[in-house]
């Protein structure tokens, strides 16, 4: 009895510190998070007073003239995220379906090592292999035929037309699809590896085929992960920076052409970063970065409110 009560107070005491550990490890998130946003915004504020609202509407950007607009930077970031979101999602969602319900035991082991090594390549990598090999064959053989074929539809037209210069969105695009399929395909594989197999086995005793399983039992259960690895992949899109620099074509001039050269927030700040010789150039950019924390913090913050409204209807 009289060992009981140390143990017990032993037993309270490491609660109250982990308790105080887990609340400082949250805390010293948020702190970090708001001093990154408040040290962007006051290295930017100069930009910000300077050209107001106009900064996000005007597509000048000269550094010599001391005139600076967010509008290319910003339309390239999200539309190369796009089409990256949009290639990437049905390719990683059949990765994950093939390695839970079709493949072999045999089979399904390595290629999921294979996934997860892609997730593991450095992003420059990815940037070399676009510039020196995907590149060409996009000058040479997609972009000629995408300008060839959609080039003439009507509605199309100015989305694939331009020179085939191998390097613009597109390319960027594809490229980043790439990169973010193997991080959504290991998490859809891994939630989907959790659904019960009551659930399964019930769907096949009632007749369902392998397909029905999949989208009427293991999707509806699982949709709520299978949002989240999806806005995984675009956060990682959205704050891509070499592989993005190598194969956008680091142009300032707008252009709506998915063909064409343009550049992002992140591979602006890369390349000029070392180059801004005077406080409003330094500015220009630093205001970028606070641009693109906020798109990053808006993608997460629309995800978590998504996920939320899924949870409460599965609740219901």
């Amino acid at each position: 009895m009289d060992q009981a009560i140390p143990k017990r107070r032993s037993g309270a005491l490491g609660d109250a510190l982990f308790r105080v550990a887990a609340f400082s490890a949250a805390l010293l998130v948020l702190v970090l998070l708001g001093a990154i946003a408040i040290s962007t915004l006051i290295g930017g504020y100069p930009t910000f007073a300077h050209f107001g609202f106009g900064f996000l509407s005007k597509a000048v950007w000269d550094p010599v003239r001391r005139e600076f607009g967010a509008l290319v930077p910003i339309y390239g970031t999200l539309v190369t995220a796009l089409i990256a979101l949009v290639l990437a999602v049905p390719v990683a969602f059949g990765i994950a379906v093939f390695l839970t319900e079709v493949a072999p035991r045999r089979l399904a082991v390595p290629t999921s090592a294979a996934i997860e090594l892609l997730a593991g390549i450095p992003s420059i990598i990815y940037g070399m292999w676009g510039l020196f090999v995907f590149a060409p064959f996009m000058a040479n053989t997609l972009d000629p035929w995408l300008s060839d074929t959609l080039g003439m539809v009507p509605g199309l037209a100015p989305l694939f037309s331009g020179p085939p210069l191998g390097l613009g969105m597109l390319t960027a695009g594809i490229i980043l699809s790439i990169m973010i399929v193997p991080f959504i395909a290991a998490v859809m594989r891994d939630v989907f590896r959790l659904v019960p197999p009551a659930l399964r086995e019930s769907a096949f005793a009632l007749g369902a085929t392998r397909w029905e399983v999949v989208w009427h039992v293991a999707l509806p259960y699982t949709r709520t992960a299978v949002w989240g690895a999806i806005f995984l992949g675009l956060g990682r899109a959205l704050g891509e920076t070499m592989a993005v620099t190598f194969v956008l074509g680091n142009s300032h001039d707008f252009n709506i052409s998915l063909l064409a050269p343009s550049t992002s927030i992140a591979a602006t700040i890369a390349n000029e970063f070392t180059e801004a010789d005077s406080p409003a150039y330094l500015s220009a950019l630093i205001a970028l970065g606070f641009i693109l924390f906020v798109i990053t913090f808006l993608v997460l913050l629309l995800a978590k409110l998504l996920l939320l409204r899924l949870a409460k209807q599965g609740a219901r």
